[in-house]
């Protein structure tokens, strides 16, 4: 993509390949982590020991609007449990729930997302549209995985396993600007 730097994940041949025809959503998602750096660092790690690839987005939006692509739109990256195949996952720089994102008393989310970040989110989003000829969707990663899982402070509570985009995500904001629609996850 013409604004941003391509950063290829040490794995990403070993990811399942893809046409562009089969990309039909965008899944928003937010690191939950400090940094780019702390992204980088996750998205290295081998989670998947049978294909020996990771956990990852396909773009990387820092808080400043700098965008990296860590995998290439022609292949699957792992970001959404079941939604994989036809979506492309953008990871937004946020702190969200970091560092206890499963204690039942850390689930609060206020930081908002700076304006250049969203400024960026937008144009890159932009540029999917006029590039994939499929692409007619938009979800929050919390919209597509919804399960509810044990407290790490008290497994008798039950907490999102994931909240991201998050409570402060300009929904409004992103979707006046692109002609995406939100995906009914239902």
């Amino acid at each position: 993509m013409p604004n941003s730097t391509f950063h290829p994940l040490s794995y990403v041949e070993r990811l399942e390949p893809r046409s562009a025809d089969a990309i039909e959503c965008v899944v928003m998602h937010a690191t939950e982590l400090p940094d780019l750096a702390m992204a980088r660092e996750f998205g290295e790690e081998i989670h998947h020991p049978e294909s020996r690839t990771g956990n990852s987005g396909h773009f990387y939006i820092d808080r400043d609007g700098t965008i990296e692509q860590w995998v290439p739109l022609e292949r699957v990256a792992h970001h959404v449990r079941g939604h994989n195949a036809n979506s492309i996952g953008i990871e937004l720089v946020h702190r969200g729930r970091w560092p206890d994102w499963f204690d039942s008393g850390h689930q609060d989310w206020r930081d908002p997302y700076p304006d250049e970040q969203i400024t960026a989110l937008i144009e890159l989003l932009g540029e999917l549209v006029t590039t994939l000829p499929n692409l007619k969707h938009i979800a929050g990663h919390d919209e597509l995985d919804t399960d509810w899982i044990p407290a790490s402070d008290d497994p008798e509570i039950l907490i999102r396993r994931k909240l991201d985009p998050g409570p402060t995500f300009p929904w409004p904001r992103v979707l006046q600007a692109i002609p995406l629609t939100r995906l009914d996850a239902g």
